[in-house]
């Protein structure tokens, strides 16, 4: 007697499972230190504002208000040079979003245009202390070889110009990946396939 295509969907759901599982232990580790250069004035200007003053005077950052939103556009180097080669763009936005402590929220692609991960981005996402010595933000995904990505990065204050508005900020970004396939899928786009 030939086996019930519900037995057949159990057998799969069931060996997906296993296969996850195992998968999930096969990450690939990537560790990328990168720095971020924010230019809020001058003719290289990185930054903007979208919204500024209009909420509340901040309690400590004078000048800042609640609610005040950066749109950003940095340059990113491996080494913590402005003028060194630069190897990708950090796309996003910053929100000032404490009424009372220096604490921003960064929505924030790194798009990388040099190196191994060449054309791949990751997402972060988070909360972020501005003079923090290390506060941690959320890799929450990827594209191209970094597609898929987890984990975290410590974002730290590196250098600050106030004359110049000008920030350096160091991403220590440690993330995993799921492995990839010759064929360019990943495992479980193949499962997929081959019990379909």
């Amino acid at each position: 007697m030939a086996p019930s295509s519900s037995a057949k969907q159990l057998v799969a759901v069931a060996v997906s499972a296993f296969l996850l599982a195992a998968a999930s232990s096969r990450q690939q580790p990537v560790h990328l230190r990168l720095y971020m250069h924010n230019v809020m004035r001058g003719p290289g200007t990185t930054a903007i504002h979208l919204i500024h003053g209009v909420g509340p005077p901040h309690d400590v950052e004078r000048g800042a208000y609640f609610g005040d939103t950066a749109a950003i556009d940095d340059v990113v180097t491996e080494e913590p040079d402005a003028g060194s080669r630069a190897v990708g763009r950090a796309q996003g936005t910053y929100m000032l979003a404490s009424q009372h402590e220096e604490v921003l929220t960064v929505a924030i692609t790194v798009a990388l245009t040099a190196g191994p991960y060449n054309g791949s981005t990751f997402s972060v996402a988070g909360r972020v202390g501005v003079y923090d010595d290390k506060a941690e933000a959320a890799v929450v995904g990827g594209t191209g070889r970094l597609r898929r990505a987890a984990g975290y990065l410590t974002w730290r204050m590196v250098e600050l110009v106030v004359s110049e508005k000008y920030v350096m900020v160091e991403l220590d970004v440690h993330m995993s990946v799921p492995p990839v396939s010759a064929a360019g899928g990943n495992w479980w786009s193949s499962l997929l396939r081959s019990i379909n």
